[in-house]
């Protein structure tokens, strides 16, 4: 699973950390790194024995964005290509983690600019180090947010927000971040991958089919009325209550131990 020259995944029994690894470029995703990355997230998604996944950037940042090195000229395609890469490359990968079965932590190291914020935003759960921020960059280089960023802003934020930090410029901070709801928790910079693993790790010891179906019907909540989230849920709750592990999860409660979940 460690097949890639761009990005890296260790193991840490039920957790996966998979880390962009383009330091000297601060991970800024290029094509290689676009490919390698979808086909990480993929091989994390498949494997059966990885319950929960955290993503990170290695060295001073979590992800600058798109390799400008690459160019946006006419001469490489213009934006013909550039609609090309977004919706063929970026969209699978940002889908690959919003559509998983398992949670994915975004633990955030330095900038997350560009695309990298919205790979970030992508992820169920976020950690940020205390020197991190987010920064929408389009707009200084004549472009609108991608990757999904608007949809993440607008329903966080709401639109008078999304629109300012995304016309601004503006870094966003971590300890602001935690304020507008765009990160779970802030911690020291040295502590994050650590502190995000742990965090995974406690995510690991519930019950997978329950962490499946609840960012399941959150997602499903996003857009839809109550009436029919409520129908949703007990569609999703039946399942559960039928699974073994909700079977195993009362046996444990009432035998005063740890439940042995299987996922099903």
């Amino acid at each position: 699973m460690n097949d890639f020259n761009t990005v890296r995944i260790d193991r840490d029994g039920p957790v996966a950390v998979v880390t962009l690894d383009r330091p000297d470029s601060l991970n800024s995703f290029n094509g290689e790194l676009r490919r390698e990355f979808l086909a990480a997230v993929q091989a994390v998604n498949a494997d059966p024995a990885i319950r929960v996944a955290v993503l990170t950037g290695a060295g001073r940042a979590f992800c600058a964005g798109a390799d400008l090195s690459e160019g946006l000229s006419p001469d490489d395609g213009g934006g013909h290509a550039t609609e090309a890469m977004l919706n063929d490359e970026y969209k699978p990968a940002v889908l690959a983690i919003t559509q998983s079965r398992k949670p994915w932590i975004a633990a955030v190291n330095g900038a997350a600019a560009g695309i990298g914020s919205a790979f970030a935003m992508a992820c169920d759960l976020s950690i940020m180090g205390e020197s991190a921020y987010l920064y929408q960059a389009f707009v200084a280089i004549g472009l609108v947010p991608d990757g999904g960023a608007t949809w993440h802003l607008a329903r966080t934020l709401g639109p008078l927000r999304a629109f300012d930090l995304m016309t601004s410029g503006e870094k966003v901070p971590a300890a602001r971040c935690m304020e507008l709801g765009l990160t779970n928790r802030v911690v020291a910079d040295d502590v994050l991958v650590d502190s995000a693993v742990a965090w995974a790790q406690a995510l690991a010891g519930k019950a997978p089919l329950a962490l499946e179906y609840i960012k399941k019907s959150l997602a499903f909540a996003m857009e839809q009325d109550l009436a029919t989230v409520i129908a949703h849920e007990a569609s999703l709750q039946h399942s559960c209550v039928d699974s073994a592990d909700a079977k195993e999860g009362v046996m444990a409660f009432l035998e005063k131990r740890q439940a042995n979940w299987s996922g099903h």
